[in-house]
C-alpha cells in the first residue's frame, strides 16, 4: 500500500466515483416524474426517499460481502446493478417502472458507496485520504451537476433522443457506467488483508462508540441536506418566481455546480487546514444559505443561498468518512455504518415533503434542512476532541 497510485489505478477508481454520482439525478428526475404523472410534493418525494431507503438494508451486509470477495469484485457488483436500474426507464416510465428503476439505483449505489471508499484507502492511507475522498467526491459532482442539465435538455431539445425525451439521460450515464465496469475490471489493486468476518449485530454495535455515532449521524445531515437541496431548489424558484421547470432545473445545476467547486478547492485546502476548521467554514457557508433561502424572493438571492449550501456541504461526506475511517482498523464495517448513513436521504425528503404539504410552502423543506445544519455546527464543535 502506498501514497502515490499510479495513473492507470487512479483513472479508474475516478471513472467510478463519476458512476456513483448518477444517483443524484433522482432529485430531478423526481421534480419531473411529478409533472408527467400529477403527484404531490409527498408522492413525488417517496422517489428520492425510496433510493435512500435501500443504503438501510445494503450498507452493513455489503461491509461483510467485501471481506469475502474484496472490495474491488464488490464495487464491480455495484456498477452491475446500476447498469440494471438506468436499462428500465429506457422501458418506460409509468410509476412502477421507475419505483423499479430507482430501487435498483439505491441498491447499486449503496453497495458502490460502502466498498469504493475502502477501496481507495488501499491506494491512499493516512492524513492524504480525506483530502483523496474530496477529489473522488469533486468527480461524483460533475455527474451530479451534468444530470439535471441532460434532464432538461432532453425534455426541451428538438434532437433526436430515442423518443425518450428527459430519459434520455439514463442510456447516456450506462454507456459510462459499462465503460467503469470493463476499466475498473481490468485493474489490478492490491489489497489489504480483509477484516476478520463480523457479524451484522456486532457491526452495528460499533455505533457505541460515541465517536462513530457522532460521524454516522453527520453523514446522515449531510445527505439529508444534499437530497434536500436539489429537490426542493427548483420548487423554490417555481413557487416564489412563477418559473417552469424546464427553467428551474438549473437551480439543481447550480447547486452542483457550487459542489463540485468546493470538492475541487477542497481537496486542497484539507491539505493546508484541519479538518474542524474547514468544516467550520462549510457549516458556516450552509448556515447562511438556508437564511437566504428562508427569505428570498428574487433570483439572485435564492441563487446566492443555494451556491452558499452547494459549496458548504461538499466535503461534509469526505471529513465524517475519514475521520470515522482513521479512528478504527475495521475499516469495512465502519464504512458500510457510514453508508447507511446515507439513509438521510430518505428521511429528510420525507419529513420536507410532509412539513411543505403542511404549509402549503416549500418553507417547510428549508426548516427541515436547517435542523440538519445546527447538528452539523454541533458535530464540528466535537471534533476538536479528535484532532
Amino acid at each position: 500500500m502506498n501514497n502515490k497510485p499510479s495513473l492507470a489505478q487512479f483513472v479508474p477508481v475516478m471513472l467510478c466515483f463519476f458512476a456513483m454520482g448518477f444517483v443524484d439525478l433522482v432529485g430531478s428526475a423526481s421534480n419531473f416524474l411529478k409533472a408527467d404523472l400529477g403527484l404531490t410534493d409527498s408522492e413525488a418525494n417517496l422517489f428520492p426517499s425510496l433510493v435512500f431507503f435501500w443504503f438501510l438494508i445494503f450498507s452493513v451486509p455489503t461491509s461483510m460481502l467485501m471481506n469475502k470477495i474484496g472490495r474491488k469484485n464488490t464495487v464491480l457488483v455495484s456498477l452491475v446493478v446500476t447498469l440494471l436500474s438506468l436499462v428500465v426507464p429506457v422501458f418506460g416510465s409509468d410509476y412502477y417502472s421507475m419505483l423499479i428503476a430507482f430501487s435498483l439505483l439505491g441498491i447499486g449505489n449503496a453497495i458502490m458507496q460502502t466498498s469504493l471508499n475502502p477501496l481507495v484507502s488501499n491506494l491512499i492511507t493516512g492524513d492524504k485520504l480525506a483530502s483523496t475522498l474530496t477529489f473522488g467526491q469533486f468527480v461524483k459532482a460533475i455527474a451530479s451537476f451534468l444530470a439535471p442539465l441532460i434532464l432538461a435538455w432532453g425534455a426541451t431539445t428538438t434532437a433526436p433522443t430515442l423518443g425518450l425525451g428527459w430519459r434520455v439521460l439514463f442510456p447516456i450515464y450506462a454507456v459510462v457506467g459499462l465503460l467503469s465496469v470493463a476499466v475498473l475490471g481490468a485493474t489490478h489493486i492490491e489489497e489489504e488483508k480483509a477484516d476478520k468476518g463480523a457479524g451484522v449485530i456486532a457491526c452495528l454495535r460499533l455505533l457505541g462508540t460515541p465517536f462513530i455515532l457522532l460521524c454516522f449521524l453527520g453523514i446522515v445531515c449531510h445527505v439529508g441536506i444534499d437530497v434536500g437541496t436539489n429537490t426542493t431548489a427548483p420548487k423554490l424558484l417555481i413557487e416564489r418566481l412563477g418559473w417552469g421547470l424546464e427553467d428551474a432545473a438549473f437551480a439543481t445545476s447550480l447547486y452542483f455546480i457550487f459542489r463540485t467547486i468546493g470538492c475541487f478547492t477542497g481537496s486542497g485546502i484539507l491539505r493546508m487546514l484541519s479538518s474542524r476548521a474547514f468544516l467550520w467554514i462549510s457549516v458556516l457557508l450552509m448556515l447562511a444559505g438556508m437564511g437566504l433561502l428562508w427569505v428570498g424572493n428574487s433570483q439572485m438571492t435564492l441563487y446566492a443561498g443555494i451556491a452558499c449550501i452547494g459549496y458548504g456541504n461538499s466535503n461534509v461526506f469526505s471529513i465524517c468518512f475519514s475521520q470515522a475511517l482513521n479512528s478504527t482498523d475495521k475499516k469495512n464495517e465502519v464504512s458500510g455504518l457510514m453508508i447507511m448513513g446515507l439513509i438521510g436521504g430518505t428521511i429528510f425528503p420525507a419529513f420536507m415533503g410532509f412539513v411543505s404539504d403542511a404549509m402549503n410552502a416549500q418553507m417547510g423543506a428549508v426548516a427541515v434542512m436547517t435542523v440538519g445544519v445546527v447538528y452539523l455546527m454541533a458535530y464540528a464543535a466535537k471534533l476538536k476532541n479528535k484532532e
